[in-house]
């Protein structure tokens, strides 16, 4: 039963969304000294989040079970779990989620994490995906908040560096769901979800997610110029070439292996380039080398 409600949360996103916010809490280093603040601030990261990600489950519950990549995967359509009970489930982790971070750091943080869950289990599992194949692109925005709640949270304020890393998850997101969208299509097309690659085709999908990868190299590079030291440059180059040769190869072959190799790369992607911003602001920090991250 714990493994069933651990997975309404779908804990291998929220894997990546804690790293990403664990990124920015670290990048920023007020809250290195106090690990115990940290792990409470990635908690409620991982409550509100995951309950985000729970009502996107109750939500679509019937259309999970249509699909072949998550019927047999998902707790709520096997049945292993009640319609009610995870609905209850995900309104109380995000409640106490909020509460946490307001309680614990500050109204801005809280406020941050409570418009996601709204934005990610309503707007965008309710009205965005059944209808735009855009659903995507504009929904990236709530899996993409992590580093900014994160630096709230740590300084009660906004910065730069944190937007970039918004936007660098927020690029990235296109071309990592459209390549799991090419090769689930007939998934998406039973489920009569507009995704790019029913509505628009193959050629399409793969042309915008050639156009987000190289947006997303561009931006990847723009921290070095707000502080980010010289290891972060060069892993940050030699990651995007690779996405990159991946988005032409699938171009070019447009069969399934392709599209899931882009697919499984683009997680290490990701990633490679956040654990290179750790490794960069560590650095910076405690070796002294030249940055303006610290």
């Amino acid at each position: 039963m714990i493994r069933d409600y651990l997975a309404l949360t779908k804990p291998t996103i929220m894997l990546l969304v804690v790293f990403t916010g664990a990124t920015a809490l670290l990048v920023e280093g007020s809250l290195v000294h106090e690990p115990i603040r940290a792990l409470l601030f990635l908690l409620g990261l991982y409550l509100t989040g995951g309950s985000a990600n729970a009502l996107n489950q109750y939500f679509e519950r019937d259309i999970d079970a249509r699909m072949t990549r998550t019927s047999k995967r998902r707790p709520l359509p096997q049945k292993r779990i009640a319609a009610g009970r995870a609905l209850f489930f995900s309104l109380t982790i995000g409640l106490v989620g909020v509460a946490m971070l307001a309680a614990l750091f500050n109204w801005l943080t809280a406020a941050l994490s409570l418009s996601t869950i709204l934005f990610y289990g309503f707007f965008y599992t309710l009205y965005l995906k059944p209808r735009t194949p855009q659903n995507i692109v504009i929904g990236g925005a709530a899996g993409a908040m992590a580093p900014v709640g994160a630096w709230t949270a740590a300084t009660g304020a906004m910065g730069v560096e944190p937007w970039l890393m918004f936007l660098i998850v927020f690029l990235w997101t296109p071309p990592h769901f459209w390549a799991l969208a090419l090769y689930c299509k007939d998934d998406y097309v039973k489920a009569r979800l507009p995704m790019m690659p029913v509505v628009k085709g193959e050629e399409a999908t793969l042309k915008k997610i050639l156009v987000y990868t190289t947006l997303l190299i561009g931006v990847s590079v723009v921290p070095v110029f707000y502080g980010a030291g010289w290891l972060y440059l060069p892993v940050a180059l030699y990651l995007g070439w690779k996405l990159w040769a991946l988005a032409m190869r699938a171009w070019r072959a447009r069969e399934e292996k392709a599209y899931r190799a882009l697919f499984g790369y683009s997680i290490l992607y990701l990633f490679g380039l956040f654990l290179a911003m750790i490794a960069d602001a560590l650095l910076i920090r405690f070796a002294g080398l030249p940055g303006v991250w610290s």
